[in-house]
């Protein structure tokens, strides 16, 4: 089901996001939902606060797309670049921000297995973008 994207300035938006317990059919249906949302609105990245639930779940689009529950960062480079960045929660909106050039996450899939997952370039860039969000 299509969600509704919270825009600025909501306090949703501001709040912190609770990990997740334990990952069953309404955390999939989240995910699923989020996918679907993300992918009608043509975004590669959305976090659960933009769709109104303070859950640490994030979608990103990558070659085919992904969902990640209670993602954290592990490692980042030392090497940063500053590029600029769209967001749904702010329509319109594109700033330079300066981020980490690569990144290595761990978080659950969507089965609630436990998951080491690297990025570089723009696949960390989102990453490191959405759990910004949670």
């Amino acid at each position: 089901m299509n969600k509704e994207i919270i825009k600025y300035p909501s306090p949703v938006l501001r709040k912190k996001s609770q990990e997740v317990e334990k990952v069953t059919e309404e955390t999939k249906r989240l995910g699923w939902d989020m996918i679907e949302t993300m992918e009608e609105r043509k975004g590669i990245g959305l976090a659960g606060p933009q769709v109104g639930e303070l859950k640490r779940v994030i979608t990103v689009q990558l070659e085919k797309p992904l969902i990640f529950i209670n993602p954290k960062i592990l490692k980042k480079t030392k090497e940063t670049e500053a590029r600029e960045e769209g967001c749904l929660s702010f329509p319109g909106l594109f700033l330079k921000i300066k981020r980490h050039k690569g990144v290595e996450i761990e978080a659950l899939n969507e089965k609630g297995e436990k998951i080491n997952f690297e990025a570089v370039g723009l696949p960390a860039r989102i990453l490191q973008h959405e759990i910004d969000h949670l």
